[in-house]
């Protein structure tokens, strides 16, 4: 570390001096160097702007072993990404390089997920494999990632590359679950545990789920681990996805209580029948072209997909019990006008939904206000799928507004929502 190394009784004028003129770098704690004299770390990239008085005797030096100072100590990460970036580039440094680096990432363990717009200069591409190994050294990782934009391919592929490491797989941790995933195939939404709580307080025992949006278990696994279902079908048409739900069934104990259905969960089979739950030995997968024999079958259907899932309606339908009926977990983004909220839309008292309400952690209870908008929606869709229900089954059925549980929110004013709704035929 470059240092100015002065008498002692010079010390004091000259930090500051070099305070003053922002040339003291405060990362370092002032140093005794040989001769009696004192060192004081000055910025590197800053060591070209060195003005000083004449009456200040003091040569330019290097400190061998920097001591760190109180405030270095205690530094946030991202300000040792900075420093260290600092270091590493010299006279380099600009304030346009510092804006480029992140304040903010994810962390899946030994890997580093950076946002997009992070590093995008084109110096840092000119440092190659230093930068990544410095910024894994700043952040106490061993693997870099940066995301890029979701792919519009149908199945939200991400655009991730891996920047420091051999590969992408990950584990990360859920409410005692263990998911784990390849960051450069795959997505996890952690804005999303909120409804992941919802879910495993669900009193599921005894109940068959058809999940038609499966992922790599977001839902799956909590209905599964904590929700205590009997038996979950798992449709996803992800073959990455799939791999990371296999593992992620086998990692959490659930294997032989869940079959997946790989392929498109809206291509139903005309001669779908009842699935019973299957034995463990039997394969957990079907290839691409499957269709989903499913029908008859559901007490409960996750429908977790946004920002819409109505073309999984029908399906969902199908699927339902058709002499008991069941309840559908509907997700949806609904536009909201910038408006104060109305009274809380109740559930119906004894539902188990009503029983176990969640709230948006970032944004209060959310979820406990229902907006004028969210309840239109929410009344459209149960028309929406009673006409199906009973077009489906040739008789009448009922539908009721369990829920509504608002999830999170985009900017500007559009909220993703779950409905939870009931469905039941209605005798003859």
């Amino acid at each position: 570390v470059p240092a100015l190394a002065t008498e002692l009784q010079f010390a004091q004028r000259l930090r500051k001096h070099l305070e003053e003129e922002q040339l003291l770098d405060g990362r370092y704690r002032l140093q005794e160097v040989p001769g009696g004299r004192v060192a004081l770390p000055v910025l590197e990239e800053k060591l070209s702007q060195l003005r000083l008085p004449q009456e200040m005797p003091c040569g330019l030096v290097q400190i061998q072993d920097p001591v760190p100072s109180r405030a270095a100590r205690r530094q946030t990460p991202a300000q040792k990404l900075r420093d260290q970036l600092r270091r590493l580039l010299g006279q380099s440094w600009s304030e346009e390089l510092e804006r480029d680096v992140p304040r903010s990432w994810q962390r899946h363990g030994d890997l580093v997920l950076l946002s997009e717009d992070s590093f995008r200069a084109v110096l840092w591409e000119k440092l190659g494999p230093a930068l990544w190994e410095t910024v894994a050294s700043a952040l106490g990782a061993q693997r870099v990632a940066r995301r890029g934009r979701v792919l519009p391919d149908g199945i939200r592929s991400p655009s991730v590359t891996l920047l420091l490491g051999q590969d992408g797989w990950v584990e990360h941790v859920d409410n005692g679950i263990r998911y784990t995933f390849d960051v450069t195939k795959c997505m996890f939404s952690p804005g999303n545990i909120t409804e992941k709580l919802r879910v495993a307080s669900l009193p599921c025992s005894g109940e068959v789920l058809v999940d038609l949006y499966a992922g790599i278990g977001y839902f799956t696994l909590p209905y599964l681990v904590h929700a205590a279902a009997a038996f979950v079908h798992a449709c996803e048409w992800n073959g990455h996805a799939v791999e990371a739900l296999r593992r992620n069934l086998e990692l959490n104990g659930v294997r032989d209580r869940c079959r997946i259905h790989h392929g498109d969960s809206r291509q139903v089979s005309s001669a779908a029948q009842r699935w019973a739950p299957q034995p463990p030995t039997l394969p957990l997968s079907r290839p691409l072209s499957f269709q989903l024999e499913l029908w008859d079958v559901a007490d409960r259907v996750n429908l977790g997909l946004i920002p819409s899932s109505e073309e999984g309606w029908p399906v969902a339908c199908r699927v339902l019990k058709k002499d008991t009926g069941g309840v559908l977990h509907i997700h949806h983004n609904v536009e909201t006008l910038p408006a104060p909220a109305p009274p809380q839309l109740r559930a119906e008292p004894g539902s188990p939904e009503a029983q176990h309400p969640a709230e948006d952690r970032r944004k209060g209870t959310l979820g406990l206000r229902i907006r004028p908008e969210w309840q239109r929606w929410a009344e459209a869709t149960a028309a929406r799928i009673q006409g199906l229900l009973a077009e489906l089954h040739g008789q009448p059925w009922c539908t009721s507004i369990l829920h509504i549980q608002a999830v999170k929110s985009y900017a500007p004013h559009v909220h993703h929502l779950v409905l939870d709704l009931e469905c039941r035929p209605l005798p003859p």
